[in-house]
């Protein structure tokens, strides 16, 4: 098995054209891949090396149905070897269609059951918090159609109100909720007391300078608006 982390942004389309088979929910995955690059090239504190380091940054996927992009960043950098994407989906691979955290390394959750992601995201920022780590930060990438999960506006409710400003959202938004106002989402956040963002979910520059802007006391949400679902 070799593992290499040379690749770059240009080599994902080729990364992701590995992985055949049924079920690959294709826009799923490629809806995330801009947000999902930025965070493990320009943002995140974790490397192959430290995945299991107490002090690492957590990256949580819960819109886990259309995992290749998230799969073809881990190969880009080098958590997952290259020559397992070609076997995305078997029965005997790793790489299942929805990730498991005790398969793949550098997955912080099993996921794809929609509205888990967020409180468990929640979760973990509560047992850094609870253990004196303040240094790591937790990430959990949404889709907009998780927010139709009750189980979402109580994570959202209880992390604003308790102020855990080591907590991050991206919610790319290909509009494909089933109840919601256009650009509603970052109102929801703001109304819980959280800091937000909204811009353009293939812009590089503009998701770092909203992955990076500063929030003291609050936890962040960015919006991160795609193309729509049923556009394609």
């Amino acid at each position: 098995m070799t593992i290499t982390a040379d690749h770059g942004y240009d080599d994902l389309p080729r990364l992701m054209s590995l992985m055949t088979g049924d079920e690959k929910h294709d826009f799923a995955a490629t809806s995330t891949l801009d947000v999902l690059w930025v965070l493990y090239d320009q943002v995140l504190d974790v490397t192959p090396e430290r995945a299991e380091a107490t002090d690492r940054d957590r990256f949580l996927l819960s819109k886990g149905h259309g995992p290749m992009a998230y799969y073809a960043v881990l190969a880009a950098k080098g958590f997952v070897p290259e020559e397992w994407l070609p076997g995305f989906g078997a029965y005997d691979s790793p790489l299942g269609h929805h990730p498991d955290r005790v398969l793949v390394p550098g997955a912080e959750i099993g996921s794809g059951s929609l509205g888990h992601g967020l409180p468990l995201a929640v979760g973990s920022a509560l047992g850094l918090r609870a253990q004196g780590l303040t240094d790591p930060a937790v990430w959990v990438l949404i889709g907009d159609a998780e927010l139709d999960e009750g189980s979402n506006h109580e994570a959202i409710a209880y992390a604003g109100a308790a102020g855990l400003d080591r907590l991050h959202t991206v919610v790319v938004d290909n509009a494909s909720a089933s109840h919601a106002l256009p650009g509603g989402i970052a109102a929801r956040f703001e109304a819980a007391n959280w800091s937000t963002a909204t811009v353009d979910g293939r812009d590089h520059a503009a998701l770092y300078e909203a992955f990076t802007t500063p929030h003291p006391g609050r936890p962040h949400a960015v919006v991160a608006r795609v193309e729509p679902k049923n556009a394609r």
